[in-house]
């Protein structure tokens, strides 16, 4: 039977005025997003693209392999991108000379059928999801650490070791395997740890509790996901994980989860295995 890889991936006013900064990929043996920062420096939307568009069919498996992938394919965006700035000219090019471009980067490749190996660098997370169990592993620390500064990839400066992490997820029929940006990510691990509050579970009260004790746009979403009246997760991961097959489903998904102000405002991605 074939496998079924897809993605989705939208602006934060879907389209209407912003520019979407993530980037994502599903293709035969490799999924992947990365999350574009605009927060400095520019082309955010450049870069996550160029990364995922590079991005090697076999894994990368260690910091050093990532640090040398990116040494091999960063000159040629940063002199392609030089050529536009200079055009731009002023601070914009005084920006891309001091700061550069940033992105985040999570990515899952299938290396047989019960193996999965993952890498991730900032806040976007690989994860998954066995129906099966009710289980959800991932690539991320804490729910409480969405909070903190992601470390990014730079176009033009070193990679920091502390940012990188990586690891293997032993499948079976019944996983889900996915990455997401950094708001999905949060809304998707809030729903899972509240879910598991509400079915008696303990597992997460500690996690919880200290996502809500930082006192953040991110701790009112995690009151407003406890506030659900009831939270059927593997009903919500696969019907979001279905809708990559069509972006006006993801759209209106992501919709009904901002109105219920369980999610940020933000650029979202999705690429399922």
């Amino acid at each position: 039977m074939r496998k079924k890889w897809k993605c989705a991936s939208v602006s934060k006013d879907f389209g209407a005025v912003e520019t979407n900064e993530d980037a994502a990929l599903a293709r035969e043996g490799v999924i992947a997003v990365s999350d574009g920062a605009g927060g400095g420096g520019v082309y955010a939307e450049l870069w996550s693209r160029y990364l995922l568009d590079n991005l090697p069919d076999t894994p990368i498996t260690s910091f050093d392999e990532l640090d040398a992938w990116i040494d091999g394919i960063w000159e040629s965006f940063y002199k392609d991108c030089e050529k536009k700035a200079k055009i731009q000219g002023g601070m914009f090019l005084d920006k891309f000379y001091d700061e550069g471009s940033f992105a985040t980067l999570a990515a899952a490749w299938r290396v047989s059928d019960g193996e999965c190996r993952w890498i991730a660098y900032g806040d976007s997370v690989v994860f998954c999801y066995d129906k099966g169990t009710d289980e959800l592993q991932h690539s991320f620390t804490h729910l409480a650490d969405f909070n903190k500064p992601p470390y990014l990839i730079n176009s033009k400066d070193p990679l920091d070791e502390r940012g990188f992490c990586t690891g293997i997820f032993h499948i079976s029929p019944s996983c889900i395997v996915f990455a997401a940006s950094d708001a999905l990510s949060h809304a998707i691990l809030a729903l899972y740890e509240a879910s598991r509050k509400k079915d008696g579970f303990a597992d997460f009260d500690k996690e919880l509790d200290a996502a809500i004790g930082m006192h953040t746009r991110n701790s009112a979403l995690v009151k407003s996901v406890l506030g659900l009246r009831r939270i059927n997760f593997g009903r919500r991961i696969t019907e979001l994980t279905n809708a990559c097959k069509d972006e006006k489903r993801f759209r209106d998904i992501i919709q009904k989860m901002k109105e219920k102000m369980i999610i940020a405002t933000d650029d979202y991605s999705l690429a399922v295995m």
